[in-house]
């Protein structure tokens, strides 16, 4: 399996990344589209098996369940793998229950305690990637940075990074980092797919420039693009879009169903499926490090491990470009017209 570099740090990972966000049983806004323990513990064996040696999780997936799991499947294998996990959100939110206000966020007593929790469950002293899950303008930058630090400094954090963040505020926090002499974050996890290119305005220039590696979320528009879906047919039962109407209203536009014909005819042409052909897309720009699939079974991994034997060539990516070209709005569109983008 090839191994990138993840920006400018010295951190090499695979160009697919494991996401555990569905691993465990939850009671939260995962309910009903999570994987079983067992086929968890099977799809981690899987990863590994095939060269993929990252995985990605969260305090809050499965409130806390991902992290128990993984760390429970770790055991003889942690220096095989490259464990990032977050925090930013509470681990535990009972519906109408208002969590005690140093339980998340990104003050230094709410990442110090998450980081602490987090090692437990993942039954481990050191996370390869700690990433704050959002930005939180309630707390100074230099503040969170500081935390960050201390947490590198008593080596149970090698790197750091961040997730949901807007350019500016990505910055602002580079700029600090720079300022006060203290560990820069060195990746974004960011939410990019033929779908959702919005991460195109700001996010992904911004990285090019400052040399942030990318972990990317929802690359098939959470499965939209695996190609299950049919025009005015029934949801598939137990698909994630079954489950989060409002996500699936949002996907069910004419926009949509253009650019997954085209991802369907790329796929017939080159025997493989959407979701080959929709990843595939993503591994070969430039700046993408690593790609998060979240699958729940095995038959899903397999397909989308299918993208790696995928090298699409130049007029089948300027067919999906073209396809899945968004209103940038302004003033990206205002210079598209006088330079490239």
């Amino acid at each position: 399996m090839e191994h990138r570099t993840l920006g400018n740090s010295g951190l090499r990972v695979t160009p697919l990344t494991l996401g555990a966000m569905t691993f465990g049983e939850s009671q939260g806004f995962m309910k009903g589209v999570t994987a079983s323990d067992d086929e968890a513990r099977r799809l981690l064996d899987r990863a590994l098996d095939r060269g993929i040696d990252c995985v990605d999780t969260a305090n809050v997936y499965s409130e806390g369940r991902s992290e128990s799991l993984l760390g429970e499947w770790l055991r003889g294998k942690r220096d095989r793998v490259i464990v990032m996990t977050k925090c930013r959100f509470p681990t535990v939110a009972t519906p109408g229950v208002k969590p005690s206000p140093h339980e998340w966020g990104l003050s230094r007593k709410a990442i110090l305690k998450n980081c602490e929790d987090s090692l437990t469950r993942l039954r481990t002293d050191y996370i390869d990637l700690y990433q704050v899950h959002m930005q939180d303008r309630s707390v100074p930058i230099e503040e969170t940075l500081r935390a960050l630090d201390e947490l590198v400094c008593a080596g149970k954090v090698r790197y750091i990074g961040c997730s949901n963040y807007t350019a500016y505020r990505l910055v602002e926090s580079l700029w600090a980092a720079d300022r006060r002499n203290l560990p820069p974050y060195v990746s974004l996890q960011m939410q990019w797919s033929l779908l959702v290119r919005d991460a195109e305005r700001e996010l992904i220039p911004a990285c090019r420039t400052f040399g942030l590696g990318t972990l990317i979320w929802a690359p098939l528009a959470r499965g939209f693009l695996s190609g299950k879906y049919e025009r005015g047919a029934a949801l598939p039962p137990g698909s994630r879009l079954s489950t989060w109407q409002d996500s699936w209203r949002a996907v069910d536009q004419e926009r949509s169903w253009r650019i997954l014909e085209v991802v369907r005819g790329v796929a017939r042409a080159r025997e493989t499926t959407p979701a080959a052909v929709a990843l595939a897309w993503l591994l070969c720009r430039h700046e993408t490090s690593t790609v998060i699939v979240g699958a729940r079974t095995e038959a899903q991994l397999d397909d989308n491990l299918r993208a790696l034997e995928v090298k699409l060539g130049e007029s089948e990516l300027a067919e999906l470009d073209k396809v899945s070209q968004p209103e940038w709005g302004y003033p990206q569109a205002f210079i598209a017209m006088r330079e490239p983008w």
